[in-house]
Formats: C-alpha cells, structure tokens, sequence
C-alpha cells in the first residue's frame, strides 16, 4: 500500500507545480489589467471617446477590457442596471481569476493527510515484521522507520509550497478585483455625472 501512496503523493506533487506556474502565468498584471486599457479608459470623457475604447478593449481582451466593454454596452441604460450587468460580469471574471486555486487548497489540506497515512501503514508494516522475526538488527529497524517518515515528509514538501501559492494568489486575486472594482465605478461616474444619464 505504501508505494501506492507515494504514487498519488508524487501525482499531488505534479497537480500542484502544474497549477502553480500556470496560476502564475495567468495573474500577471498586464494579462488582468493591460496598461494601454487602464490609460484609455482613464482619458475616455466623453461618448465620442468610446468607440476607441471598444477598440483597445477588443485588441487586449483581460479581465478588465471585458469588464469596461460591458459597461460601455449598457451606456444607454440606467446606471443601477448598468451596474448590475457589470457585477454580475465581475462575477464571472473573479471565478475565471481563481480557477485552479480550489486545487491548491485541497493539495494544501490532503498531502500532509496520505504523508501521514503512508507513514503509519510503514510503522505497521514494520512492527508486524519484528513481531514475527523478532528485533535481531537494529540497523533495519532504524532503516524502516526512516523510510516510513519519507512519506510525511513529502507531504509536507507538498503542501507548505502549495499553501504559499494559494495564500499568495488569493491576495493577488483580491487586490486585482478591487482594482477593476475602482476603475469600472470611475468610468461610470464620469459618463453618468448628469443626472444619471451618460
């Protein structure tokens, strides 16, 4: 049972570096939130200005041009519905920006578990086979037990990265949805400053 064990250990290992580097590549500022949109839309005042923001939005697509293509979309609409459609979009966007985290956390929580489970099922194993041939060396006995440890100590080499990185990538996630958050409520105050209309 044992090498079954450090099998789906060693498997929890690849999960956990595959969802690290690609989280990694994914939350990178310019990929979230593209410098060339948040200037745009920090200089689109006016509708006229909107058709070059749609551009930009559609020639960088990021969470944010997403966004800001939905609320210029709703223009002509009440701000409250407005606003509506784009925290429902946000929603979305927030979902797609944790998407792997959720693996992250369960390898966090499962790996030092089968560590321990391997380590005990070796510790049993062990003493049942001192149990039948008695202890006559020391030295495979020491052997044993060591070997038994390998598996929790490999669950924790798992986990503490795989802890790190969650912990890492939620604030990341966090502070990104914030940041959108301000610069859709900026864009739409500036288009709705008359009296609700754009």
């Amino acid at each position: 049972m044992e090498p079954y064990i450090m099998a789906v250990l060693v498997l929890t290992s690849v999960v956990s570096l595959t969802f690290i580097i690609e989280r990694g590549l994914a939350l990178r500022r310019a990929k979230v939130i593209p410098p060339t949109v948040a200037e745009a839309v920090a200089n689109c005042r006016t509708a006229a200005e909107l058709p070059m923001l749609r551009r930009l939005c559609e020639q960088h697509p990021a969470p944010l041009s997403r966004l800001l293509v939905v609320a210029a979309d709703h223009l002509d609409g009440p701000r409250g519905e407005n606003t509506e459609a784009l925290q429902t979009r946000a929603r979305h966007e927030v979902a797609g920006l944790e998407r792997g985290l959720v693996a992250l956390e369960i390898i966090t929580g499962i790996a030092p578990l089968l560590g321990l489970v391997g380590t005990i099922y070796g510790l049993i194993t062990l003493f049942a086979s001192v149990g039948q041939a008695g202890l006559g060396d020391n030295s495979a006995f020491a052997k044993g037990i060591a070997l038994a440890l390998n598996a929790t100590l490999m669950g924790l080499v798992i986990a503490i990265p795989s802890l790190i990185a969650w912990s890492y990538y939620s604030k990341k996630v966090e502070n990104f949805a914030i940041e959108m958050e301000s610069v859709c409520d900026a864009f739409l105050r500036r288009h709705y400053r008359n009296g609700g209309k754009p």
